[in-house]
Parts: C-alpha cells; structure tokens; sequence
C-alpha cells in the first residue's frame, strides 16, 4: 500500500444490518469487473483497463468497540491505519461511541470519525467538548442516505491522504533546509 493512499475504513456498530448496508455502499465490487471480463471475450474485444471505482474501500467491521480499538491497535502496529472509521453512539453491552472514540484517538490520533447514531446519550455540545474534535469528527444520523455515507468515505480519506501528502512535503522541506545549512 503506498503510505500516502489509504481507502481503509472501519465500521464499528453492533447491528448486523448497519453492517451490511455499509458493505453494499462501500465495498469493492469485484463482479462488474468480471462482467467486462465476459463482454470482453463475448464480443473479441480488450477489457477496459481496471481503475478504482468509488466505492473500492477497504471496509473492516466490528460490533463492539473494544473490538473495534484492538483493531486499530493492530493496523497501526502494522503500518495499514484506518484512513477514518464509522462508529456508532451505542454499542450495548459494551463501550458507548464516546469512549470508544477517546481510546481510537489514543492510538491514532489521526483517524478521521463519523458518529454514526439515531440518538445520543450526550447534548452534541458536551460530546464535542470532551473528545476535543478539532476537525476530525463529523456527525450522520440515522437514518442516513447512501450517498451521504458515500461522499463522507471519499472526502474523509482523501483528507487523511492531503493531510499525510503535506506532512511527507513538509518533512522533505525541512530535510533539504538541513542538508543545505549544512553544506
């Protein structure tokens, strides 16, 4: 995976459904490729080339959040993060989004969150006081439309991917500042 492009995504709710409804809008669809493959042959003709479509996103889940943190744990021990993560408000028996948010931005500060919920057990304005949002939490309710899971799983990776490519340039900046003060 090329450090600077990443299409992971996390979803953490504990609704078999949810799941299932963000695999439809995000995951890969390998079968239209295997349609163009049969057209391709069918009628003597070269398959278009393949190219990531919108919704070629690496989509893991997780139906409780200490589930969902092990996970991030062991993509960052691994060096493939989570570009960003869809995480739900309440998650019984376990940790609520609150405190499992808290403990993702432990690990990876920079993983971008979208609350995902119906309700909250926190007035909005508390909730963002104490994760300390800046500008890496967004908020879908329920229920929520494709396109909007859609255009928030583009935009929030290709921020994380801007922001890591400005880091990387930032870096190579300062590095080349050095080798020429010292030369």
């Amino acid at each position: 995976m090329n450090p600077l492009q990443n299409r992971r995504i996390l979803l953490i709710d504990d609704m078999p459904s949810i799941h299932e409804d963000f695999r439809k809008i995000l995951a890969a669809r390998p079968a239209a490729h295997d349609l163009d493959d049969v057209e391709a042959a069918l009628f003597g003709q070269a398959a278009p080339p393949s190219s990531p479509s919108s919704c070629d996103f690496e989509l893991d889940t997780a139906y409780q959040g200490q589930e969902g943190v092990a996970m991030v744990e062991a993509a960052v021990q691994a060096g493939l993060p989570y570009a960003m993560a869809f995480v739900d408000m309440r998650m019984p028996p376990g940790w609520d989004g609150v405190e499992t948010i808290e403990r993702l931005w432990r690990i990876d500060p920079l993983v971008q969150i979208v609350i995902c919920t119906a309700y909250s057990d926190y007035p909005w304005e508390e909730l963002l006081a104490r994760l300390d949002v800046q500008d890496r939490l967004l908020i879908l309710k329920k229920p929520f439309d494709v396109i909007e899971v859609s255009q928030l799983a583009k935009t929030l990776t290709t921020k994380w991917e801007r922001a890591r490519q400005a880091a990387f340039q930032i870096n190579s900046l300062e590095e080349a500042a050095q080798e020429r003060t010292k030369a």
